[in-house]
C-alpha cells in the first residue's frame, strides 16, 4: 500500500490506507485539487516552504494501523502468541537541497522525528511503533546547472533508519522512480512489441506500437535460465533508463479466449508503465474485454517460441508463464532433438521399476526421532541400486537377458543376502556356463537393431565382462563376495592373452632345442608342455607362424596344409642364374662399370 503527501507550508494528504483510496484516480484527483506551486515574488515576504512538514506527516501515517495490522493487533490482545506485528516502511522524498550539509541536516531531523514518534507510540493505542524505516531522498535540480549534492549509497543513520541520496535532473525523475520501484518490489520489465493499432486520424491504416509493463521478477525465471544466447538477445536497456527490459513480440490471437486452459507454470499481476498513453489504454481494454494475447520469444538460431500469455481474470490483468520445456504429456525426445538416445532405446520400464523400489513415504510422528538415521539409509539404498545401471538398451546386454540371469540383478543390489539367495545367484552363473559349453546362442528380447551382426562368441564375451562389472560393484557383504568369487573361479577372464603368452614361451624353447637333436629335443619340449597343468591348447589346433619353417614331410606335430611361402622356401635353388656383379665381394668392379656407363651416356 502507498501513501502520497505534498509539502509546502503544511503537509497535504493525498490518500489514506483505505482500500477505496488506493488507486490512481483518487491520487490524481488530489493532485489536481492541490494545483501547481504559486510563483515566488520578491515583493511578498517569503513563506515557510519546507519538506519537513511532509516528512513528519509521513512518519505519523506510517504509525497508523492498516486494516491488516488492525486485525493482527486485535489477535495479539486476545492472547494469540503465533501472530507477530512488524512495522517496516520506506519513504521516497523528492526535494531539492543546497549542498551535502543541508542534506545531512535533513536526515538528522528525520531521525529525531522517527525516535520521537516511537516514544509517543509506546503509550498510545492508536499508533504503532516503527521497527525500521528506509529513507530514499531524490535531490532534483534543473538541467542547466550542476548539482552540489553528491550521490550517497545506503548507510545506517541509526538502528531504526537507513538513508540513501540520488541527485537526478528534473526531466529524469520518472525514470529513476521506475528503477527504484523495480528494485524495491522485486519487479521486472517486459516490453510487448509489434502491437497492431489503428491510427486516430486514418482508421483504415494501422501501425505497430510498443507497451512496457511491470510484473513480478519470477515471470522471467524460465526464459532467463534457458539458452544464454536466446536470453541475451531479448534483454535490452532503453535509452535514459537504468534497468533491463525483456522484449517479447505480440502474437496475433487466433480466437483464443482467456477461459481456455493453457499449460502455465506461474501467474502474476501486471501494470502498464505509461498508464495514460494511448497504446497502453488500447492493450488494457483489449484484455479486459475477455481476449488473451500470446507473447513470442525469438530464438537466435531461428524460429520462435510462445513463452507468455496476457489475460484478465476478475477485472485484473495477469501475465502467465507458459511451459517452454517439453510437456509430460508429449513423447520423449528423439536423438535429433537433443542428447540421449532413440525413443525406444531408453530403459523406461526398468526405470519405472527403479522408481517404485526407491519411493519415499511420509514418516509417522512416532518415528521422527529416527529421521537422521533413515535418510542415510535411503541414500545408501539408492546408491546400491544405481552403482551399475545403464540408461539405454544399447549400452547393456545382461539386462536384456532377463530370462537367463533373473533373479541375480535384483538380489545382488540388496544390502545383505541370505544363503538361499547366494545359491540362486551361483546357479545362474552355472547355467550360463552350461549354455556356453553347449555353444547355444543367447536369445535377446525385442531390442530393435541392438544385436545385428553380433556373433555368439562376442555375445558371451560381452555378457561375462558386464556380469563381472555388476558383481564387482555390489560386494556389500561376505555372501556378495562369494558370488563374485564363484564367477571368477568358474569363468577364466582374458584366457586368450594367457594362452598366447604360454604359446610364445613354448615356441622360444622349441627354437633353442633345435640346435641339438631335433627329433628328441622337440619331443621332450612337447611332452613337457602337454603334461603341465597350465599348458596351452593342443598344438594341432594352432597354426604355425609363417616366419618359421616347421614342416615334417612324414607327418609332424603341425599337420596343417603348407603355405605358398613354405613351398617357395623349400624348393631347390641350385639352378639359379649367377648373381649381379655388384653384389659379389669385388665391389670395385661394380663401381667401375657404373662409372663407365654414365661416362658413355655423357659422351
Amino acid at each position: 500500500m502507498i501513501r502520497f503527501f505534498a509539502s509546502d507550508t503544511v503537509a497535504h494528504i493525498m490518500n489514506t490506507w483505505s482500500p477505496l483510496q488506493q488507486n490512481l484516480n483518487h491520487v490524481m484527483n488530489g493532485m489536481s485539487l492541490l494545483g501547481v506551486p504559486p510563483p515566488i515574488r520578491s515583493s511578498q515576504p517569503p513563506k515557510d516552504y519546507s519538506v519537513v512538514h511532509g516528512l513528519r506527516a509521513a512518519i505519523e501515517a506510517l504509525g497508523e494501523c492498516t486494516d491488516l495490522q488492525l486485525e493482527k493487533r486485535k489477535a495479539m490482545t486476545l492472547g494469540d502468541g503465533n501472530v507477530k506485528l512488524i512495522n517496516k516502511c520506506r519513504i521516497i522524498c523528492i526535494t531539492s537541497a543546497r549542498d551535502n550539509d543541508s542534506m545531512k541536516r535533513l536526515q538528522e531531523i528525520f531521525n529525531n522525528c522517527l525516535h520521537a514518534h516511537n516514544k509517543a507510540a509506546v503509550s498510545s493505542d492508536r499508533y504503532l511503533q516503527i521497527d525500521h524505516c528506509h529513507l530514499v531522498i531524490i535531490h532534483t535540480f534543473p538541467v542547466n546547472i550542476e548539482s552540489q549534492v553528491t550521490q550517497q549509497p545506503p548507510r545506517n543513520i541509526s538502528s531504526l533508519l537507513t538513508t540513501e541520496v540520488y541527485p537526478i535532473k528534473a526531466p529524469l525523475i520518472s525514470n529513476k522512480l521506475s528503477s527504484l520501484i523495480l528494485h524495491h518490489y522485486d519487479l521486472a520489465s517486459t516490453t510487448v512489441t509489434g502491437i497492431p493499432m489503428k491510427e486516430e486520424q486514418n482508421a483504415s491504416s494501422s501501425a505497430n506500437y510498443d507497451v512496457e509493463i511491470f510484473h513480478s521478477k519470477e515471470a522471467h525465471t524460465a526464459i532467463l535460465k534457458g539458452n544464454a544466447a536466446d536470453s541475451l538477445a531479448i534483454r535490452t536497456i532503453k535509452e535514459g533508463l537504468e534497468y533491463e527490459t525483456v522484449t517479447l513480440k505480440w502474437c496475433t490471437p487466433r480466437g483464443c479466449s482467456a477461459s481456455e486452459l493453457q499449460n502455465c507454470t506461474s501467474m502474476y499481476r501486471i501494470t502498464p508503465v505509461e498508464v495514460n498513453s494511448r497504446p497502453s489504454l488500447c492493450l488494457i481494454n483489449f484484455l479486459l474485454n475477455g481476449r488473451s494475447v500470446m507473447l513470442e520469444m525469438p530464438r537466435k538460431a531461428g524460429g520462435k517460441i510462445t513463452s507468455h500469455l496476457l489475460a484478465s481474470h476478475g477485472g485484473e490483468i495477469f501475465v502467465h508463464t507458459l511451459c517452454t520445456a517439453r510437456s509430460v504429456l508429449e513423447d520423449p525426445p528423439s536423438i535429433s532433438e537433443g542428447c540421449g538416445g532413440r525413443v525406444t532405446d531408453y530403459r523406461i520400464t526398468d526405470f519405472g521399476l527403479l522408481i517404485q523400489q526407491n519411493r519415499l513415504l511420509p514418516i509417522k510422528s512416532s518415528y521422527l526421532g529416527n529421521l537422521p538415521i533413515s535418510i542415510p539409509k535411503v541414500k545408501a539404498r539408492l546408491n546400491r541400486h544405481t552403482k551399475y545401471w545403464p540408461l539405454t538398451i544399447s549400452s547393456t546386454l545382461i539386462f536384456n537377458l532377463k530370462n537367463y540371469i533373473d533373479p541375480l540383478p535384483s538380489i545382488i543390489t540388496k544390502e545383505k543376502i541370505t544363503d538361499e539367495e547366494m545359491v540362486q545367484c551361483k546357479q545362474v552363473i552355472y547355467n550360463l556356463i552350461a549354455l556356453e559349453s553347449k555353444h547355444e546362442p543367447l536369445h535377446l528380447a525385442n531390442v530393435g537393431q541392438r544385436s545385428k551382426g553380433q556373433k555368439r562368441e562376442e555375445q558371451y564375451k560381452i555378457m561375462w565382462n558386464e556380469l563381472e562389472t555388476l558383481l564387482k560393484n555390489n560386494c556389500h557383504s561376505e555372501n556378495h563376495k562369494m558370488v563374485y568369487n564363484c564367477l571368477i573361479e568358474c569363468h577364466k577372464f582374458n584366457s586368450d592373452d594367457g594362452d598366447k603368452v604360454e604359446l610364445d614361451q613354448a615356441l622360444r624353447e622349441l627354437d633353442q632345442m633345435t640346435k641339438g637333436d631335433p627329433e628328441v629335443q622337440r619331443a621332450s619340449v612337447i611332452r613337457a608342455t602337454t603334461d603341465s597343468p597350465m599348458s596351452p591348447p593342443p598344438l594341432t589346433s594352432i597354426a604355425p607362424p609363417l616366419s618359421r619353417n616347421v614342416h615334417n614331410r612324414l607327418g609332424g606335430i603341425y599337420s596343417t596344409p603348407r603355405s605358398l611361402y613354405d613351398i617357395f622356401t623349400s624348393q631347390d635353388k641350385s639352378k639359379t642364374r649367377p648373381d649381379f656383379a655388384g653384389r659379389t665381394g669385388d665391389s670395385n668392379v661394380a663401381k667401375f662399370n657404373i662409372v663407365n656407363i654414365f661416362y658413355s651416356i655423357g659422351e
